[in-house]
């Protein structure tokens, strides 16, 4: 798993924290909206696996509705082709826009245009794991560990085939 060159920052247990805690500040936001309950629109491919994780803790915490949509695009060429699925889940919705690691917010950035062209009611950004380097205007509202790195170092989730989950600094 690790090389010498990757730094493991985060665990499966530690991660299944965070993930708790996030769906803790996910209610904090949505405090009177709670029984319209929630639509989380995972970025493909990563960014599904930390939406279905949420929504697991989130049906565990709360009996409220979680609707799961996707999106996908290409992350070095988001400007192309973006395929939402359950987009007709995001009008009037109180979505949650979600990735695994936000680098320079061009991704968040691109997948939030059709979400935001269907009229949601509200919109919050969720990651995992943020860089602070964003070089587009958007931040993250909701964030499960903030890493200061330099502009030569990546952040990398991964889960392997035990649905074991890791973050790693290389």
């Amino acid at each position: 798993m690790t090389t010498p060159r990757q730094t493991h920052i985060l665990g499966h247990e530690d991660i299944q924290l965070k993930l708790e805690r996030m769906v803790w500040q996910i209610l904090e936001h949505k405090h009177g909206h709670t029984n319209n309950g929630v639509v989380l629109f995972g970025i493909e491919r990563k960014g599904m696996i930390v939406a279905r994780q949420l929504a697991e803790v989130l049906r565990k915490i709360r009996s409220f509705p979680v609707t799961i949509g996707s999106i996908t695009l290409d992350k070095d060429n988001p400007n192309g082709e973006v395929v939402v699925e359950g987009i007709e889940n995001a009008k009037d919705s109180h979505i949650l826009l979600v990735d695994d690691v936000l680098n320079s917010g061009k991704t968040l950035m691109y997948a939030a245009i059709p979400l935001l062209k269907e009229g949601p009611a509200s919109m919050h950004t969720v990651v995992l794991a943020n860089r602070d380097h964003t070089t587009f205007p958007i931040k993250a509202d909701i964030v499960g560990i903030s890493l200061a790195t330099t502009l030569q170092e990546h952040i990398t989730f991964d889960m392997d085939a035990d649905g074991r989950m890791s973050v790693y600094l290389s």
